[in-house]
């Protein structure tokens, strides 16, 4: 099944988010589902709902208000005074784990200072919450990236203040940036979230005016794209991650690797005007449309829902949020940069 050309930008062209706003709830967004109902015996967690606000701030509208109202809430709930977060929460709205610095607490600082920067009517109360997290510092290399995505967000919408200054150096020195001595890319093996690491740098060197960061982060995502590129389409590293020797297409590809992929090449687009990044873009929103390893659709047209894994032989069939959030936030770079019918 594929839909191209014009018939496929005039099916897109108005955003479905149906079945986002049917994982959500006044609490927060329900993590799993089987098919496409939501598992409310799963509960939430900050993980997912920082990405629901990302979505819903980059696409104002009635049908997302509600829902980037509801999630900046659940986020603010989740940092305790030391400025660390819970992630997890249960259905009857009580946290099922102590606060820490994983990586929720980084997603949570992105959205933070996402929706601060983006969104005039959560302005004030999303920076404040993201000065909380941003008193503490996480010990982990993804967490500290999706901050500095925050950090920057805060600084290119004109932001000044030194402690996101600081944040972003704090997160230059954890995150690698030169390649191993034994492949292109800065770690030894491609892990996960993976297209975050190279926008972080990208957006830390452009936020911090440093070219010489920029250049690396750009290097580093042409370095991803080409790790990450087979037949003129993505093919990314699959749950167990992917070394030097891994040449084959590898599986459970996740939705998520291919969002960052997105988010990362049009920052790179947005900082740079190159128009090669477009194509990387576009390489993205095809892989849900079923340019990939499969040939599967990972993305439900009719109601905005995404496919939990692209496997040897299909999908999994389940559409929970992080999924769905992956399809619609690559959705939203393609629309924006005009990449629907690439």
């Amino acid at each position: 099944m594929s839909v191209t050309g014009t018939t496929l930008h005039r099916r897109i062209s108005s955003p479905v988010y149906s079945h986002l706003v049917s994982l959500s709830d006044d609490l927060g967004l329900f993590e799993h589902a089987d098919g496409d109902v939501p598992r409310q015996e799963h509960g939430y967690c900050v993980d997912d709902v920082a990405r629901a606000l990302i979505v819903a701030v980059r696409e104002p509208s009635d049908q997302l208000a509600a829902l980037a109202t509801t999630s900046l809430g659940f986020l603010a709930r989740a940092i305790d005074d030391g400025g660390r977060s819970h992630n997890r929460m249960s259905v009857t709205g009580e946290w099922t784990d102590e606060p820490d610095l994983g990586d929720w607490w980084g997603r949570s600082a992105w959205a933070l200072g996402t929706a601060a920067a983006r969104n005039p009517d959560l302005r004030w109360r999303a920076r404040a919450h993201f000065m909380r997290l941003a008193a503490t510092r996480s010990p982990h290399v993804r967490s500290m990236a999706f901050a500095a995505l925050g950090a920057a967000e805060l600084v290119l919408a004109g932001d000044r203040d030194r402690r996101l200054v600081y944040l972003l150096l704090d997160a230059l020195d954890i995150v690698p940036q030169q390649p191993t001595n034994v492949w292109a890319w800065p770690e030894d093996r491609l892990r996960y979230g993976n297209g975050s690491l190279a926008e972080a740098v990208i957006a830390a060197g452009a936020a911090l005016e440093n070219p010489v960061v920029l250049e690396d982060g750009l290097a580093m995502l042409d370095a991803l794209l080409d790790l990450e590129t087979r037949d003129d389409h993505l093919s990314v590293a699959g749950t167990a991650g992917r070394g030097p020797a891994d040449i084959a297409a590898q599986f459970d590809q996740q939705p998520i690797e291919i969002a960052a992929i997105a988010d990362a090449a049009a920052r790179a687009h947005d900082i740079t005007g190159d128009p090669r990044w477009l194509n990387a873009v576009g390489l993205a929103w095809r892989w849900f449309l079923g340019t990939n390893d499969s040939a599967t659709p990972m993305f439900d047209l009719a109601t905005g829902a995404g496919y939990d894994g692209l496997e040897r032989t299909g999908r999994n069939d389940n559409r929970g949020a992080e999924s769905t959030l992956a399809a619609l936030s690559t959705w939203q770079q393609a629309h924006r940069l005009g990449v629907l019918e690439q």
